[in-house]
């Protein structure tokens, strides 16, 4: 059974099946090895897929002689990975290992948690980062945070030569922020209707602007605008 190698799994897949002649649904596809991408490319190494024909099963074999040691587990019963399963794969590989690298070269002992979410039709990374004493990865309004989200999808953009959405968080501080976000759009947008007045929030960064936009647009109540320009730009909330 051939066996292709190349920089990753996608690549080595469309490699095997140019060679072969053969369309991905001729075949059975075995990753045998995922590879790694290093941080920035540093420490990299070919991934490798194992294909076999879907016609061309081999016979089975009858042993000459007494089988003395046990044979390793059969593999026939796997389902084989589907390209949806082996790129989101390839993503989490990606951005888990450069954010490892990354974060120990920084002297912290961290842990990552990766979740995809089907927000179609675009599907969403996030990764968690978790430990102790992590302000330093969030900084002041999240900006060190976004940064370092900012660099894991370009690492992953090198290596795949696609945009993909990824939601870095520490310690799940932007799932936090986004519900306390809501609580006050909704407060503040309680106070507008019943005193009859627009409120003027804070300036806020694009990010928290736009969750407070969300938050309200399907109130009949009230509506949202933005004001202001750059870092000064802030929502205001008017009662209809």
């Amino acid at each position: 059974m051939p066996e292709f190698e190349a920089r990753t799994i996608k690549e080595a897949i469309s490699k095997g099946l140019q060679a072969l002649g053969l369309t991905q649904d001729d075949v059975v596809i075995e990753v045998m090895d995922e590879g790694r991408s290093g941080v920035f490319g540093v420490g990299s190494k070919s991934a490798v897929v194992r294909m076999t024909p879907s016609a061309a099963a081999p016979e089975p074999e009858i042993p000459a002689a007494p089988v003395i040691a046990d044979p390793e587990p059969a593999v026939e019963d796997e389902m084989p990975m589907t390209e949806e399963v082996i790129e989101e794969n390839l993503v989490l590989n990606i951005s888990t290992e450069f954010l490892q690298g990354v974060l120990e070269r920084m002297g912290l002992d961290v842990g990552i948690e990766t979740e995809i979410v089907d927000d179609s039709p675009e599907v969403t990374y996030r990764i968690n980062i978790t430990g102790e004493d992590l302000g330093i990865l969030i900084g002041r309004r999240a900006e060190t945070l976004d940064a370092l989200q900012y660099l894991t999808r370009l690492v992953i953009n090198q290596h795949t030569h696609r945009w993909y959405r990824v939601e870095l968080d520490v310690e799940n501080y932007k799932r936090r922020s986004e519900k306390r976000l809501e609580r006050l759009a909704h407060t503040l947008a309680d106070q507008a209707v019943s005193e009859g007045r627009t409120f003027i929030m804070e300036a806020m960064p694009p990010r928290e602007r736009r969750l407070i936009h969300l938050a309200l647009r399907d109130r009949d109540d009230v509506h949202t605008e933005s004001i202001g320009k750059g870092e000064s730009r802030k929502v205001t909330i008017i009662p209809n």
